[in-house]
């Protein structure tokens, strides 16, 4: 599994297709390779994976695209390379395509980090198989990013609190946002008027009615 489809030429970080014609004529010759990625049709891509699951290909060369969704359960040995761009939270759910058999299963994460940050982080996917440990962790780790912005991890800016410390506070703030959010999904009433000007103020008009439909 390779973070990106083709060489950016801007990162290291390795490619799908570059990855299967080298594994292809070096490493790995002799052996039935497919290659799947997300701007190949679906009905290709449906060939591919159903030609994975009828044993007729040995390895397959993939993007995150098999994320979710894909039961094979011959399939025993994932390696991620570079791991180190991934979330624990992504690394676990990439990490859930083997095992789904009765035979003895295998993820390996392999990186180029090299760094003490990035390797307490791919030592915590060892330490459980718990989805929800391992998504309070990758909270700790990397931080929560923005609420209302773009940036995808990282702490956020807040003066009094360290939101990775209280992981029960933010499960109750969550509940209480699916309530109203079910109660009021347009924030119409009259007690959520404050709550909808915060809201218009961090996130603008046009972007606040697409988020609440």
């Amino acid at each position: 599994m390779l973070p990106q489809i083709d060489d950016d030429g801007a990162t290291e970080a390795r490619s799908v297709k570059k990855e299967f014609e080298r594994l292809s004529s070096g490493p790995l010759t002799g052996l039935r390779l497919a290659m799947l990625h997300g701007q190949m049709p679906t009905d290709e891509k449906q060939a591919v994976m159903t030609a994975f699951r009828a044993r007729q290909t040995d390895v397959l060369v993939s993007t995150t695209v098999i994320e979710v969704g894909i039961d094979v359960p011959n399939a025993t040995v994932i390696l991620i390379d570079n791991a180190e761009r991934f979330g624990l939270s992504q690394l676990h759910q990439l990490r859930g395509r083997v095992g789904r058999g009765k035979h003895a299963s295998y993820c390996i994460l392999l990186s180029d980090g090299g760094n003490e940050r990035t390797e307490s982080r791919l030592r915590a996917m060892t330490k459980t198989s718990d989805g929800f440990e391992i998504a309070e962790m990758d909270l700790q780790l990397r931080g929560p990013g923005e609420f209302f912005g773009t940036r995808q991890h990282g702490l956020p800016e807040f003066k009094l609190a360290d939101v990775t410390q209280e992981m029960d506070l933010l499960q109750l703030a969550r509940a209480d946002a699916l309530d109203i959010l079910r109660d009021d999904p347009r924030l119409n009433d009259a007690a959520h008027r404050e709550l909808r000007a915060a809201l218009r103020a961090q996130l603008g008009d046009s972007l606040l009615l697409a988020q609440i439909g």
